[in-house]
């Protein structure tokens, strides 16, 4: 089953980068496991996906113990202040940075544990309220602050786009990021790179990678029956 899910999601890929004159080697696929048991997991590392997604730290800290070694762990959901101390110790990238606190008490703990830990600034770039995520006009300047944290790298963006029928109807919030991440680039911030977008999920992500993703967060499409 995980076997020719992967082998569509590919296809698919392919698909999408040929049609925007891309690579499909400069794309990852971040399998998002929620509510997915380990050896099912497991099976998606034999069949070579090598990146997993989390949206809770108490998740991980369970099925780490059970899964096979081998994955890089990424925190996808949102992550609380008080959770950083657990995260930092299970995760080696961190997509959902959303404010400064939470950059600064990532950056704090990092460092008592002798760490620099990978981010990426979650952008809103649909203006839901209901999301989380730094408003676009902000992205600059709140890059600019974390850049002097030394606990920290960032390497990119990452937004969520609104659940949508027809993907087509969230192109435009995919375009945007990649549009706020060509102008960050521009700025040259030190400490601050734009090498990841992290955007697209099971329903949109060929769209996603027409429109510049390389790291798709893809749950259902993947782990499905």
């Amino acid at each position: 089953m995980i076997k020719d899910n992967i082998k569509e999601i590919n296809k698919r890929i392919k698909n999408a980068c040929k049609k925007a004159g891309r690579e499909p080697g400069d794309i990852t696929i971040i399998g998002i496991t929620k509510g997915v048991d380990p050896y099912t997991i497991s099976e998606a590392l034999v069949h070579g996906i090598r990146d997993i997604g989390e949206n809770r730290v108490h998740e991980v800290q369970k099925k780490r113990l059970s899964v096979m070694p081998g994955f890089k762990w990424h925190m996808v959901g949102h992550l609380q202040t008080n959770k950083v101390k657990d995260a930092i110790e299970v995760f080696e990238f961190i997509h959902s940075v959303d404010s400064l606190e939470l950059a600064r008490k990532i950056d704090k703990e990092a460092q008592k544990a002798g760490k620099t830990i990978d981010i990426l600034l979650q952008v809103n770039t649909s203006g839901e309220e209901a999301k989380y995520g730094v408003r676009p006009e902000e992205v600059s300047n709140m890059l600019r602050e974390i850049s002097v944290l030394s606990g920290v790298k960032v390497k990119g963006l990452m937004t969520i786009t609104p659940l949508a029928e027809d993907p087509e109807t969230v192109r435009p919030y995919l375009r945007s990021l990649r549009e706020i991440a060509e102008k960050i680039k521009e700025e040259a911030i030190p400490n601050v790179e734009m090498e990841f977008l992290s955007m697209g999920m099971s329903q949109d992500f060929e769209v996603a990678v027409e429109e510049g993703a390389n790291m798709l967060r893809i749950g259902t499409a993947l782990f499905k029956e």
